[in-house]
């Protein structure tokens, strides 16, 4: 997917609309801030609000997500390339958060016997860090754990 090329389509469609950034925004319920960042490819829409947008912009989906007009024989075909897309970023969004959780694994697993090491050489040299460097780690494997297991939604 094309962010930039998403984002000019988007915009053309809401010209087409005669609306303006402002007026997208407040009938989404979102700053025109965010639409700016639409239309110059910085950022995708929200997938929750993906559906109004397309019926603000007369348009669906699929030609969302491939930032042209589809012609219904080419329907099929720019269908599956979006849901492959979709499923490639996913992916590697779950790779990049699985390498984070190893490093901050390693670092408290690594660091343990480091402190344990110095307490057991210097009993006296309480101002080590490593105690804190540990329990840092731990609270941001926990926050990662969290956030990756469960969804926190506002009322």
């Amino acid at each position: 997917m094309d962010q930039i090329k998403i984002g000019k389509f988007i915009a053309s469609c809401r010209k087409e609309q005669g609306m303006t950034q402002a007026a997208l925004a407040e009938k989404l319920g979102i700053s025109d801030r965010a639409v700016s960042k639409w239309e110059t490819g910085k950022s995708m829409p929200d997938s929750g609000i993906m559906l109004e947008l397309c019926d603000y912009l007369h348009i669906n989906v699929n030609e969302l997500l491939s930032g042209e007009r589809i012609a219904m024989e080419n329907y099929k075909e720019k269908a599956e390339e979006n849901m492959i897309a979709l499923q490639e970023k996913k992916d590697q969004a779950t790779k990049d958060l699985m390498k984070m959780e190893l490093i901050f694994l390693a670092i408290a697993i690594l660091t343990i016997p480091v402190h344990f090491a110095i307490n057991y050489y210097f009993p006296n040299n309480s101002n080590t860090g490593m105690g804190h460097l540990i329990v840092i780690a731990g609270i941001i494997l926990f926050i990662i754990y969290f956030r990756k297991h469960y969804e926190i939604r506002l009322k």
